[in-house]
């Protein structure tokens, strides 16, 4: 049994085909599917069952194979330790974020992390949370930044910050004449959502519950229209199709800027399209604010203790405006 033919079986448990495994692990599917009949040989019991279509993992291989991904992972400590004894910050670090927080914490944090640990680079990769927390559970990223709540899945957490949600409106709207808003008045208006998947859709739906049933369903498509991402959802509000809930870190920097009035511009041949921030009006919540609390999440057995450290002293080290910073 070696190293190699455990990382073999991870991988067609993980992609659950024998040509896409060995891909993954860079080797031809000959090589991968005779080094993995070698260990059932040697094992004596059936890890996978081939079926035409598919590939499915048998009970006692499902165990086998959870064991083989933690003796992958301290071999991989052990090579983190020797590398700690020469720079403990020494080496890529492979970082997860959702959707709704990679583009607008990003930009500045690979800034930071640049200026802070630059023999550090960050191996960025945003996805769904249900699909980085599948990542972190197998070794395919190192830590996630992810926002709560999400399934327990025994991972050390480290809250960084409560972050407020704000109302977008278009700002031909009435609403946009408001200097707030509170969740009862967003409950008479078209909601726009994000797809299923996203959990800051089942964050809006907190706040709103109502869109929930229209949500599922085409009757309720006047009331409710789903995007594929938050900046798809603005350029729909300023479109005038409905409002929707953004987190403050995605509300342009000038939204907050006072109003002034402008001069006409001068005619020209081309025309000239605004900004799309001079289409939406952002609004703060009265009274009770709705937040979300974004972590960061990485595996109890990953010992880059710095380097988790350095992760958060370069999100700290980011502008987030509006959001209260936790420690």
């Amino acid at each position: 049994m070696t190293l190699t033919e455990l990382k073999y079986i991870v991988a067609v448990a993980r992609e659950k085909h024998f040509g896409k495994g060995a891909e993954a692990c860079h080797v031809s599917q000959p090589t991968l599917s005779v080094a993995i009949k070698k260990l059932e040989e040697e094992l004596q019991v059936k890890l996978f069952e081939r079926n035409a279509n598919e590939i499915t993992v048998t009970p006692l291989g499902e165990e086998i194979v959870r064991q083989a991904q933690s003796v992958l992972e301290q071999a991989d400590s052990i090579r983190e330790i020797a590398k700690r004894g020469k720079d403990p910050l020494a080496g890529a670090l492979r970082l997860g974020v959702i959707h709704t927080i990679g583009p607008y914490l990003l930009p500045d944090l690979v800034r930071q992390a640049i200026a802070l640990t630059p023999q550090m680079p960050l191996m960025l990769q945003e996805n769904l949370t249900v699909k980085l927390l599948e990542e972190l559970r197998t070794g395919e990223i190192d830590c996630a930044i992810l926002a709560e709540p999400f399934p327990d899945t025994n991972l050390a957490i480290a809250p960084l910050y409560d972050e407020p949600f704000m109302a977008a409106v278009p700002s031909n709207h009435a609403l946009a004449a408001r200097t707030s808003i509170t969740a009862d008045e967003l409950k008479k208006e078209t909601m726009l959502l994000l797809g299923t998947g996203h959990c800051f859709r089942d964050h809006v739906l907190e706040v709103c519950p109502e869109f929930a049933r229209f949500s599922s369903n085409a009757e309720g498509i006047r009331k409710s229209f789903e995007g594929s991402s938050l900046e798809t959802i603005k350029h729909m509000v300023a479109a005038g199709m409905g409002v929707t809930l953004v987190p403050r870190l995605s509300v342009p920097k000038d939204a907050f800027l006072p109003a002034t009035p402008t001069k006409p511009p001068p005619k020209s041949k081309s025309k000239q399209v605004p900004e799309l921030p001079s289409y939406i009006k952002y609004l703060p919540f009265e009274g009770h604010v709705p937040t979300r609390r974004v972590v960061l999440a990485w595996r109890r057995s990953f010992t880059r203790y710095e380097a988790i450290a350095a992760l958060r002293n370069a999100i700290y080290a980011c502008e987030l405006p509006g959001v209260s910073r936790l420690s």
